[in-house]
This record gives structure tokens, sequence and C-alpha cells, in this order.
């Protein structure tokens, strides 16, 4: 936890944000659950899918934060090691961490946990970041619609509703995000494109 006299550093967290259609969806989703749930921490941060969980870092230091996320996700430099392309994403439905989250289904596509392993060994070879919890568990991709201040009641509440409703959406993540805590929520603060940036990719189907 961060000391907050301490102004040295800062929390950062890295994830894959989706187009911004999407995003208003999702916030949309967040938004229900403010107002029916009582549910409102998942609306400090804009909708996303951690790769690397939250970790303190000197602000004096962000540029060599940066460099490292700039070369890994830059496939075609000199010093990449691979290709480094854009990921495709599938968006399926919802699931739940009993009994507090409720998130939009993420697919485990192999190119996915490929780029969220890869990212997880380069930090923490070339910056000495380490999430111990995140290397004991399995990566759960997933993108966040209600957590923490959602109490066991309301989600005894909400879970029915959401446990059987259809939603599918597929993209192309063509950037990897770097996002900064002001003190009172995450925001954007840096974006390192992907290898080969395609056209963007964007077909949503909504089953009500």
């Amino acid at each position: 936890m961060s000391n907050p006299l301490d102004k040295t550093k800062r929390r950062f967290f890295i994830a894959l944000l989706p187009p911004q259609e999407i995003q208003d969806y999702v916030n949309g989703i967040k938004q229900h659950f403010a107002d029916y749930y009582g549910s409102r921490a998942a609306q400090k941060s804009p909708p996303h899918i951690t790769l690397q969980p939250p970790f303190e870092w000197e602000i004096e230091a962000v540029p060599v934060l940066e460099q490292c996320l700039s070369k890994f996700a830059g496939a075609r430099s000199p010093c990449a090691e691979r290709d480094r392309p854009p990921v495709p994403i599938t968006l399926s439905g919802y699931g739940a961490f009993a009994p507090r989250v409720i998130y939009i289904n993420v697919l485990k596509t192999p190119e996915l946990l490929i780029l969220q392993k890869d990212l997880m060994a380069e930090v923490e070879a070339s910056l000495g970041i380490v999430e111990p919890v995140s290397k004991r568990r399995p990566f759960a991709p997933h993108m966040t619609v209600a957590f923490r201040d959602l109490t066991k009641q309301n989600f005894r509440a909400a879970w029915p509703e959401f446990q059987q409703r259809e939603l599918h959406f597929d993209f192309t993540a063509t950037l990897v995000t770097l996002l900064i805590h002001d003190g009172k929520r995450w925001n954007v603060h840096s974006e390192f494109p992907l290898a080969t940036v395609p056209p963007l990719s964007f077909n949503e189907r909504i089953l009500d």
C-alpha cells in the first residue's frame, strides 16, 4: 500500500484498453451497478484488461519504465526479440469472483496469454517489478464492472441478473497502456503501440 506522505512514488499498472465504443458500453454497465447496487469502485478506472497489477514506482524513474514498455511493444525495433503484433480480443458474457466481483469475461486466447506472460517476465527481468500473487495464480483475464464496494447482499442480488446475460465484442488491441493513480482514480499515463498496427477491427453483437 502506498504511503500518502511519500511524494516520490506513485502507483501504476499496465493494461489493454478496448476501443472507445466498447469503453462507453462498459461504462454504462458500471453506472448500472452504481445506480442499482451501490457499487462505484469500478468507475475509478477506464474499462481495461489488466496485464501487470498495480505496483509502486519512483516518479523520477518513469522514463525508464516507459522505455522498457516501448521496447517491449515495439516488435519492429532492432532490439526487440520477437514480433509483438496486435492482439485479437473477445469479450463474451459475464463472470464472477464470488462474493464481491462481477466482470465481463475475456477469452483466454493464445495471443493474449503470450502477451501477458511475456510482459510480466520483461518487467521483472528489466525493472524488478514482481506481483507475488499473480506469479502464483494462472492469468484470468477479465474486465471488471463491480468489485470491492459491492456488498455480499448486492452481489447475490446482481449476479442472477448478469449470470445469463449475453454479450459479445471482438476487437484488436493495438496499444499497451500504462495507467497512473492520482490519489482518487486511475488515468491513462502513456500508450505504447504494438508493432504492426492494422486498421481497427470492431465488431459488436449484443443480444438483449
